[in-house]
């Protein structure tokens, strides 16, 4: 295990995913990673709960969720490149930016006319 606790809990998801598993559990997390897994549960890709210092992750429509590294800081201008970099298609799944207004989608991101750091992406 690496100090990105980030993108090991998403390693574990894919991996999850690619045995055909549909539930898995996290004995690592962060505030971080629990607002990455409110962005994917409120889209309907998996869903969590905590469990005293577990977090039961269940796997539901998600194709692909993987963390960037490294994390490339990126202006408002820029943004759509990382988008149709790691995105396969238009408005298909989204690219979690970290803002000085906290973690968001692209979109939103791009909206509010606001910059960040790539953090992941799903779809």
């Amino acid at each position: 295990m690496s100090q990105d606790i980030v993108a090991d809990a998403l390693n574990q998801i894919m991996n999850a995913k690619k045995a055909g598993k549909t539930e898995l559990v996290l004995t690592k997390h962060s505030k971080l990673l629990k607002n990455i897994l409110d962005m994917a549960k409120e889209s309907g890709y998996l869903n969590y709960s905590i469990d005293g210092n577990r977090l039961k992750v269940e796997i539901n429509t998600v194709n692909e969720i993987k963390a960037v590294k490294p994390r490339y800081t990126v202006k408002v201008d820029n943004i759509n490149h990382y988008v149709r970099r790691f995105l396969p298609a238009k408005n298909f799944g989204f690219v979690v930016l970290s803002t000085n207004k906290g973690l968001m989608r692209h979109k939103e991101a791009q909206d509010k006319n606001l910059g960040g750091c790539v953090v992941a992406y799903m779809y």
